[in-house]
């Protein structure tokens, strides 16, 4: 039950119906993008993802990563996967052009790194940290710097990390110890990093650390933190590797899921100091970092999209392939996929993906249209949006995930608690999302308080007047629109005076601006599927239809009750004295 195909049809769909990708077309740079690229692209994608890394995720799972004095080893077939993925040119997909990537728009590139990741989470971790220590190096690094570790990075014959972590800081970047001493041309590092996803492993030739350390003279708090690269060989100006750095992974962490994926504690400087370069001016690395962490965070909401994904198509199947009982108005024999109940949990599982993958799509379209168009007003106000729907894309995407596996699970009954199927794998690796790269709670709190409260809800109302413009007269919709809009009145008149109200209804409001932004999406989706429907491709079109209609019944009654535990609920939440207990 571990298959996995890729929904490409789905997936072009919504790229064409939410993305906007007619206007990404039409940026310039992307003139080479076209229909038949991009079906190519998925199909080969969808080819690699399903053939060759799915098979690998339930193995990789239950063999896990090993380490041993210092050396890190990735399960049977995972080595040779990432070569063939690096030989094929998928791992150079993302990046720019300059450094031997291929430079297509993040429209184009979210649905292959959602197939990269729904077939196989562990394995997609390498990929995605690599290309944000790419995007960091190129937004801030020197000109060698970008010479030496930028085309190998790309390539894949080198890794990436970010080492922000500590034993004692946790997601308090304030309290990082790691020191960083100058030496000539160079800075000596020490001190101890945990979490660092593919920290160490046998896959490349080399791992670039962006690790985040403090000058002797350095001020204190996140104002005195700087950003280093550290590599694991350090690299000759010809670009050959020289001697091993004074780095190692002093081991890996035992985790609940994602066990192909090695995280590791890194130590650095035992031996008198690993060499490090400064990247940038000194004290600017946590300002540095953002860029690879913004990043992180959009494609850590993707992951929550992809296993999403991959818990409903194996929950799918198993329910049209288990005969159990006999449902009401069925004849004998008919599958558990047509018992009320469990139509309603697939159904359930469908309606959810869909909104979060156009809630993704939206906003990677965004993303190029602040990046490429060359109107500086179009421009603004995409980035805008994008600065706004990210947060809600990590938050709400994973936390979603986490409940789509879980009835994944259910689907199953006692079958989806127990290894065999993978079910249980699923909501295992579902389970890191809404943690990585910062909490759901430190997601919604940036939400409420930079994405909204800083400029008075401009760009949520911005993004509510567009919405308001398509859904036209569609009751349940007007309505649901209109408290988003009070509850971002709400949090911009709340925030100066009581943040700690706002603070404790983040996490519902981000909630509900999911809820309203995937609801919006899939009326859209569902519009442009009816006015196809004689076209061919039925089953995609009506699937987006049926998806719609359950949103719109379950799913966004959900956000007057929001609303109300937003705007009244803080005082239950802050009124709780924890120690009491």
């Amino acid at each position: 039950m571990t298959q996995y195909r890729a929904p490409v049809r789905d997936m072009l769909f919504t790229l064409r119906a939410v993305g906007g990708l007619d206007e990404v077309a039409a940026l310039p740079g992307n003139e080479e993008v076209s229909d038949d690229l991009i079906e190519a692209i998925f199909e080969e994608a969808a080819k690699f993802a399903g053939d060759v890394l799915a098979p690998l995720n339930q193995p990789g799972d239950k063999a896990g990563c090993v380490v041993k004095d210092g050396v890190v080893t990735t399960p049977d077939g995972v080595k040779s996967a990432f070569a063939a993925f690096c030989d094929n040119g998928w791992h150079a997909m993302p990046a720019s052009a300059a450094w031997g990537g291929q430079g297509l728009p993040q429209l184009v590139n979210t649905p292959v790194i959602e197939m990269w990741t729904a077939s196989n989470l562990a394995f997609s971790l390498c990929q995605m940290l690599t290309v944000g220590a790419i995007s960091a190096i190129e937004h801030h690094g020197s000109a060698t710097q970008k010479a030496i570790y930028l085309p190998k990075m790309t390539s894949g014959e080198w890794t990436g990390t970010m080492n922000l972590t500590e034993p004692q800081a946790g997601s308090d970047l304030a309290a990082v110890r790691t020191k960083a001493v100058p030496e000539g041309d160079h800075y000596r590092i020490t001190g101890t990093k945990i979490f660092i996803t593919w920290g160490e492993h046998d896959v490349a030739g080399n791992i670039i650390h962006l690790v985040l350390a403090r000058l002797p003279d350095a001020p204190a708090g996140v104002k005195g933190i700087s950003l280093f690269v550290v590599p694991k060989f350090l690299v000759n100006l010809d670009g050959s590797l020289g001697d091993r750095n004074d780095l190692v992974c002093a081991s890996l962490e035992h985790k609940l899921g994602i066990h192909a994926s090695p995280t590791a504690v890194m130590s650095f400087g035992e031996k008198g100091g690993a060499i490090g370069y400064l990247i940038g001016e000194a004290n600017r690395g946590l300002e540095y970092m953002f860029t690879m962490m913004n990043h992180a965070r959009f494609n850590v909401g993707l992951e929550g999209v992809a296993i999403a994904e991959r818990a409903m198509q194996q929950a799918h199947r198993y329910a049209l392939d288990r005969v159990q009982g006999r449902p009401i108005g069925c004849e004998a024999g008919k599958p558990i996929a047509y018992h009320p109940d469990v139509k309603r949990m697939l159904l359930d599982m469908k309606a959810r993906v869909e909104g979060l993958r156009a809630t993704a799509y939206f906003t990677a379209g965004r993303m190029d249209v602040a990046a490429k168009s060359p109107d500086p007003a179009i421009a603004k106000k995409a980035q805008a949006l994008v600065d706004l729907l990210v947060p809600v894309v990590k938050g709400f995407s994973t936390e979603s995930s986490v409940l789509i596996a879980s009835t994944g699970v259910q689907v199953h009954g006692g079958m989806g608690f127990v290894e065999e199927t993978g079910a249980a794998q699923h909501y295992r690796d579902a389970r890191i999302t809404p943690i990585y790269e910062g909490t759901t709670g430190i997601q919604a709190n940036d939400f409420v308080g930079r994405k909204i409260a800083r400029d008075g809800g401009a760009a949520a109302k911005t993004l509510i007047a567009d919405f308001r413009a398509e859904v036209g007269d569609h009751a349940g919709l007007a309505a649901a629109l209109n408290t988003f809009e009070t509850v971002v009145g709400w949090i911009a008149d709340a925030h100066a005076a009581h943040p700690e109200r706002t603070a404790a209804s983040a996490v519902a409001a981000l909630t509900l601006a999911g809820i309203v932004v995937g609801a919006c999406l899939l009326e859209k989706q569902a519009r442009a599927a009816k006015a196809r429907l004689d076209g061919g491709d039925s089953a995609v079109l009506t699937g987006k239809i049926a998806a719609s209609a359950y949103y719109l019944a379950h799913v966004l009654p959900q956000v007057e009750g929001l609303a109300v535990a937003i705007t009244q609920g803080h005082e239950a939440i802050n009124a709780f004295d924890p120690g009491a207990i």
